[in-house]
């Protein structure tokens, strides 16, 4: 079986044997009483990595965004969330926007629109904040960060982006024959922007494989975010292993993080120009997350279907605001280039096969897959 459904991007592992032993789970506190053991140090590394002052470590980004949206909404806010944020963020601003929060929505990565939004609906009297993804692997872009930023700065507000995909992939100073850029520290370090105004929010479990989230910001609203924060009084810290597993993915990082994305960087290059000589391409650019196109609706399913038979498994997926099905494939840095080549022809061999018209039925609930950007 070749599978082409794990998010672990750059294969990351963190067996027992390469961590720092542990005594206990958990200190039986919440984080508002006591960090648990090297939660601090951990947070200090991710905040460097990824170009803020100050981070903070949370066991989900459900908690964070919970959280986060929760301590904003404290002060008169307006939000404005791009539309094809993921669910995640999302369920963070409908919290804001039950407590009476107002929740504007503007066309995904469309600074224009955003402009246009604020323009209309921002008051001098409350704080706008946009919120979007960093990196969105269903179109293949990464956010017009620095438009955003103009427009946000303009206004006085806040960006909030979930970095979750970027992370431990996208870096400093990206090339053509570095596309990924350097070090791993996410989209603000790939795109060359930071400053106060900027809040990230990212899972560590696509990247670097550790089911821990992190909050990294300014010293301010870090600061502020800790002291105010509901979870880190009522919910559980991460647990003792867990923060080793993420202290060992940050050290394999700084030794091998750079050979692992050139390594990703060659499987996702060789897929996509094998899809070039059996004539199809995919959505993602260099991004390890590969849609085809050209197939969709029932054909996609037949695909994944007949894919499946043979030994290949593929994420089957419906994107937000589309009623049609559609083929992923998540390319890591353990793919070999036989299990690539072993795709393509199995591509070759079977998409002629499958085409249908694409509006003959929905993708059934069981086919449903979020793997490609959920939460690990």
């Amino acid at each position: 079986m070749v599978d082409f459904t794990s998010a672990l991007y750059l294969g990351m592992q963190h067996p027992c044997r390469s961590l720092q032993p542990w005594r206990q789970l958990t200190l039986g506190v919440p984080a508002a009483l006591a960090e648990p053991p090297g939660a601090d140090k951990v947070a200090l590394e991710l905040a460097e990595l990824q170009g803020c002052e100050q981070a903070v470590l949370m066991p989900s980004t459900l908690h964070l965004f919970w959280d986060l949206f929760g301590v904003l909404s404290k002060q008169p806010v307006t939000l404005f969330l791009d539309e094809g944020t993921y669910a995640i963020a999302q369920w963070g601003a409908e919290r804001a926007a039950a407590g009476g929060i107002v929740v504007h929505r503007f066309r995904h990565y469309d600074p224009q629109a955003l402009l246009s939004q604020l323009t209309v609906h921002a008051r001098w009297n409350k704080f706008p904040v946009v919120i979007a993804d960093g990196y969105c692997p269903a179109c293949g872009r990464s956010a017009p960060i620095g438009d955003y930023l103009d427009i946000v700065r303009g206004f006085g507000g806040l960006l909030v982006l979930d970095d979750t995909q970027g992370l431990g992939i996208l870096g400093a100073t990206p090339q053509l024959h570095v596309p990924y850029g350097n070090g791993g520290g996410g989209v603000l370090r790939w795109s060359g922007h930071w400053g106060p105004d900027i809040l990230l929010g990212s899972s560590l479990a696509k990247g670097f494989g550790v089911p821990v989230a992190a909050l990294a910001g300014s010293k301010c609203l870090i600061t502020r975010f800790t002291n105010e924060s509901d979870t880190r009084v009522h919910c559980s810290p991460p647990s003792v292993a867990v923060i080793q597993a993420a202290a060992h993915a940050l050290a394999v990082n700084r030794i091998q993080g750079d050979r692992l994305r050139q390594q990703l960087a060659q499987r996702v290059g060789q897929f996509r120009r094998g899809l070039e000589l059996i004539g199809r391409s995919s959505i993602g650019g260099w991004f390890p997350v590969q849609t085809l196109r050209g197939i969709v609706g029932t054909a996609a399913v037949r695909l994944h279907q007949r894919l499946s038979q043979r030994g290949v498994q593929a994420v089957l997926s419906r994107p937000r605001n589309d009623t049609e099905a559609r083929l992923s494939f998540l390319i890591t840095a353990r793919h070999s280039a036989m299990e690539i080549d072993r795709c393509i022809d199995m591509l070759e061999a079977l998409a002629n096969d499958v085409k249908a018209p694409t509006n003959l039925m929905l993708m059934p609930e069981r086919w449903r897959h979020t793997h490609s950007r959920g939460e690990s």
